[in-house]
């Protein structure tokens, strides 16, 4: 009888947790429709590199942005170097101040938008909407990942018509590598209005919130340097602003002294520019110490940044490293570095080049590559 009892007892336990836990465990991974969600793996989110930047708000520039769920794409979007700040909300629909579950209801032909402010000294808006386009289907009608519905459509909103034609040109580009015809949208801002406080920040306020956003596209982020930056000087000007060292190895082709120069043993953090017209070309990170005397480096931050040419000189064949702005003589580069890294050594003269420590990158215009550094 004490058993039968014991029994029923832990039979109504049961059913009293069953029916407590099972509602919290209906909530699975995609989007509900109000917008609440529980997900089944952890978002792996980047830092941010622009939290500690200070940005003069005067000189902003804006865009918006539709690819989806705004959730990954507020979070993606923010992460992107020179990005002030990134707001979730709702645009180009046919009402005001429109509600989460009126634009779910696809009446109101809203689309999820995020409004993103950033630096144009910083990003330009080529380079943003590119990154942009990296975590989207542009080919995929009213929708993105697992969500589907008009208000999932992509599309790129401007106020600017000068932003038209960038947004033509990257839209053309990007058209060239699929089949199928693209469905982003290009269109004037007609309206946007911001989505309600739960939605902002999302994945800031909920790291394992749904997201249907690949944040490793943004380590895949391409660094694009402009060479109409960094005019060469005439060399009668280079003769005053150089010194006799450095325009004896820059500009006349000689070699400095291992171990005899300024940058050899250098390890603190930072970038390496063209002595003659401050163009970047190598960053701390891929510097190493090969033993040879002069600075050493596995790869440029970039290839476009420097020139390779064959080199006969002292009865030897090598290649040597040229800037590409400057078309100073930088060293050589050899075949014995580092096989996991490439395999490249690019011996390099101290004389040829200039350090801009970590700390100084911002105020001397290279804030834009400090992810390169860090």
């Amino acid at each position: 009888m004490k058993t039968n009892f014991l029994g029923i007892i832990i039979g109504i336990v049961f059913i009293v947790v069953a029916v407590f836990l099972l509602p919290i465990l209906s909530k699975v991974k995609t989007k509900g429709n109000n917008g609440s969600n529980v997900a089944t793996k952890t978002s792996k989110i980047p830092t941010n590199p622009n939290t500690n930047i200070k940005y003069d708000k005067s000189k902003l520039k804006e865009v918006w942005l539709a690819g989806g769920c705004f959730w990954g794409v507020e979070a993606y979007m923010a992460r992107i170097y020179g990005v002030y700040d990134v707001t979730s909300g709702y645009a180009n629909g046919n009402k005001d101040n429109p509600t989460y579950e009126e634009v779910s209801s696809g009446k109101t032909n809203f689309a999820e938008t995020v409004h993103v402010r950033y630096d144009p000294g910083r990003v330009s808006l080529e380079t943003l909407l590119t990154d942009f386009f990296k975590v989207i289907d542009p080919t995929s009608q009213n929708r993105q990942g697992n969500d589907a519905g008009s208000q999932y459509r992509s599309g790129i909103y401007y106020k600017n018509e000068k932003d038209k034609i960038v947004i033509d040109k990257v839209i053309k580009k990007q058209q060239e590598k699929y089949t199928s015809k693209i469905y982003t949208e290009n269109l004037p801002l007609k309206n946007f209005f911001l989505a309600e406080e739960y939605h902002q920040d999302y994945l800031e306020k909920n790291p394992n919130g749904y997201c249907h956003i690949d944040f490793s596209k943004l380590s895949d982020n391409e660094v694009t340097i402009d060479v109409k930056k960094y005019p060469r000087p005439s060399n009668e000007e280079l003769k005053s602003k150089l010194t006799d060292v450095q325009y004896s190895l820059a500009v006349e082709n000689n070699t400095e002294k291992a171990f005899a120069n300024e940058y050899s043993s250098n390890v603190a953090a930072g970038l390496y520019v063209d002595v003659v017209t401050g163009e970047p070309l190598f960053s701390s990170i891929d510097k190493y110490d090969s033993g040879c005397g002069w600075p050493s480096f596995t790869k440029p931050i970039t290839p476009e940044v420097i020139t390779l040419k064959e080199d006969k000189s002292y009865n030897m064949v090598r290649t040597e490293v040229r800037s590409r702005s400057g078309n100073i003589h930088l060293g050589h580069v050899f075949d014995d570095g580092p096989k996991d890294k490439g395999g490249k050594r690019y011996c390099i003269n101290s004389a040829s080049i200039k350090f801009i420590p970590m700390d100084k990158m911002e105020g001397a215009g290279y804030g834009y590559l400090l992810n390169l550094i860090k």
